[in-house]
């Protein structure tokens, strides 16, 4: 007999409709044959599924059995096979006959141990997710998965335990309910932030630099002597981020869930803070692998990625952030297929100004040789410096800011880059962007004009710092994020002189290429 079982499969964090096509006969020499580019985990799945069967009561009588997963031409991996192909050797037994559900109305997804216990599995929403968009009425989940797969609306969730649990559910037994959640509830849930900016004392300088870094969804970098506060300060750079939208958060934990990080949490609420160490690989911070996988940038979507003390970071690893810092995207190419993960992050980087960490400190002594600073600043090279569009000296915090009453708070700090990113939202209203930091081409000609006396400041300051034009479309960018946060329609001078004073790291572009 003949059984088509629907589930799925993922292209990167997105997924597509496979088919388990299964036959079942009784001539010829029984054998089972799995055809289809099933890689490994799919190839066993034949071992655990037939045990669990056994373990359910179910002999699979001596046949000749042949599985086919379409399309045919895309490669399967991952243990999330096994409750199709359970499915659909029942149903090619004609286990469900005479049920009144209708299998075909079901997607499925799940792994199986060998006592029949459905264990949980990774990529359930964008599995989810493509269900519906197929017309399936239900999806079969297991249970630790059930939370993640009903954060998709309009389709009903049944979470099983166990492969018997299933076996009852279609021999039109009721011991299965739609599994229900209160979405709004969940996502109205407010959970305390650990770090807040009120904590800070002095570095005012630095605090404004990433108003306008958050305001804008701008990079920035932070240099500074050892205990200036460099790490504290990028730390409650989330605290002041404007919340997630719903679709945000759901783009986020497709991401998550893909890479087998989200756990029970079902939906990432908050912006991901990533911060890697600095013996981090290429290929665990862009992504890719034997078996592709989100790097690090792609954790970091919608978030910060923060990156401390960064000439310590090897220089391969740091010259494969250009790409997703310009596209806003990873491609990993492999011999047979393409994938492409989101990466919109905002870097946030530190590092010392020299090896011993106090070229730039009043109160200590560089011990540090010319030839051994160049070497140690060259880490940083020319087309990277060029894409991190504030950088901000941090110095030492004086005695008399120790001794100052707290400052201002995340929340009053939150409130202007909030006001600034609506005005943003309204700007950019059917554009696809969301933020100053995307604007390029014909928009930003648009939106980030200059009056005369502007054009000649930024001439100047162009030829005096040997700017890039890379340079100086994030000056534009960030002079029109400053003008946004003092609610100014246009860019004024005092907007562009305080973007390009941010820029007192640039160097010359070719020199470095």
């Amino acid at each position: 007999m003949f059984a088509k079982i629907a589930s799925g499969a993922l292209r990167g964090v997105d997924a597509y409709r496979v088919d388990m096509e299964t036959v079942i006969t009784r001539s010829g020499m029984p054998a089972f044959t799995l055809v289809g580019l099933a890689e490994g985990a799919v190839r066993e799945s034949k071992d655990r599924v037939f045990t669990a069967l056994k373990q359910c009561g179910v002999t699979v009588p001596p046949s000749r059995i042949t599985v086919n997963l379409a399309p045919a031409d895309t490669k399967k991996g991952g243990s999330y096979y096994d409750l199709p192909l359970a499915m659909s050797i029942l149903c090619a037994m004609e286990f469900f006959a005479k049920s009144k559900r209708d299998v075909s109305e079901y997607f499925f997804l799940g792994e199986i141990s060998l006592d029949g216990k459905i264990k949980g599995v990774t990529g359930v929403l964008p599995i989810v997710l493509c269900a519906r968009a197929s017309g399936a009425k239900a999806v079969i989940v297991p249970k630790e998965n059930a939370k993640e797969a009903s954060m998709v609306q309009d389709i009903l969730v049944y979470a099983v335990d166990s492969l018997q649990e299933l076996i009852l559910f279609f021999q039109d037994e009721d011991n299965l309910s739609p599994f229900t959640f209160s979405l709004d509830e969940f996502w109205n849930e407010s959970e305390s932030i650990p770090y807040d900016f009120s904590e800070v004392k002095g570095q005012e300088y630095a605090k404004r630099a990433i108003e306008i870094s958050a305001a804008g969804g701008h990079n920035l970098l932070f240099v500074g002597p050892p205990g200036s506060g460099k790490t504290m300060l990028a730390r409650r750079i989330p605290s002041i981020l404007p919340p997630l939208s719903f679709e945000e958060a759901l783009e986020i934990t497709k991401i998550y869930s893909v890479a087998g990080r989200l756990q029970k949490k079902g939906l990432v609420k908050h912006r991901p803070f990533r911060t890697p160490h600095h013996t981090i690989s290429g290929v665990g911070l862009v992504g890719g692998g034997l078996y592709p996988m989100p790097g690090e940038v792609s954790l970091a979507h919608r978030g910060v990625l923060f990156l401390d003390e960064l000439p310590e970071f090897g220089k391969s690893c740091l010259e494969v952030l250009r790409q997703p810092l310009e596209d806003r995207e990873v491609t990993i190419t492999r011999a047979l297929i393409s994938l492409q993960y989101p990466a919109d992050f905002m870097l946030i980087a530190a590092m010392n100004p020299c090896p011993c960490g106090y070229a730039t400190d009043a109160t200590h002594d560089c011990q540090c040789s010319a030839h051994t600073l160049l070497r140690y600043q060259s880490k940083i090279s020319g087309p990277l410096l060029d894409r991190i569009d504030l950088q901000v000296s941090v110095p030492a915090v004086s005695w008399d800011d120790l001794q100052k009453k707290s400052a201002r708070s995340s929340a009053e700090m939150r409130e202007v880059v909030i006001k600034a990113r609506a005005l943003q939202l309204e700007r950019f209203r059917g554009s696809g962007i969301l933020c100053n930091s995307e604007l390029n081409g014909k928009l930003l000609e648009t939106h980030c004009e200059l009056d005369e006396k502007g054009l000649e400041f930024l001439k100047m300051a162009m030829q005096g710092l040997r700017l890039s034009a890379r340079a100086y479309t994030r000056i534009l960018r960030i002079a029109r994020t400053i003008a946004d946060i003092a609610e100014e329609k246009n860019i004024q001078l005092a907007h562009i002189a305080e973007a390009v004073n941010y820029r007192s790291l640039d160097r010359d572009a070719d020199a470095n290429s």
